[in-house]
């Protein structure tokens, strides 16, 4: 299956979705915000299959780290998350770069069926 990077402050949120996709059949990394999954991202030398990540973050926000990554990475796949409808639109910025927003709240399923529809785009 495919290497995925889920980044998230919210512990709860965090594990559920690496649980769900693990379930699902996918390799999981985690980071707890942008600092730390861009971090990620570049030491796996943009090396996931897709990175699943929420906008709103301490220290580096989600859209901030999808910049920096899609310029070091431009075939890597971004996904973000959201639980704000002005973040969404935030994220219409990064055409080209992000595939996709799923809005909070979500599913075990939604969350699957979404990283399954955007990882065979």
């Amino acid at each position: 299956m495919a290497k995925l990077l889920i980044v998230e402050d919210d512990e709860s949120v965090r594990v559920l979705a690496a649980r769900a996709l693990e379930r699902a059949g996918h390799t999981i990394e985690v980071a707890c915000d942008g600092e730390e999954g861009l971090m990620r991202i570049v030491d796996a030398g943009g090396q996931f299959d897709l990175v699943v990540s929420d906008i709103r973050m301490p220290a580096m926000d989600g859209i901030e780290m999808a910049k920096n990554a899609a310029a070091r990475f431009p075939g890597l796949k971004i996904m973000l998350v959201t639980g704000y409808a002005d973040q969404r639109e935030r994220a219409d910025e990064l055409n080209g770069v992000v595939i996709d927003v799923l809005m909070k709240p979500f599913t075990l399923s939604s969350i699957r069926e979404t990283v399954e529809r955007n990882l065979a785009a």
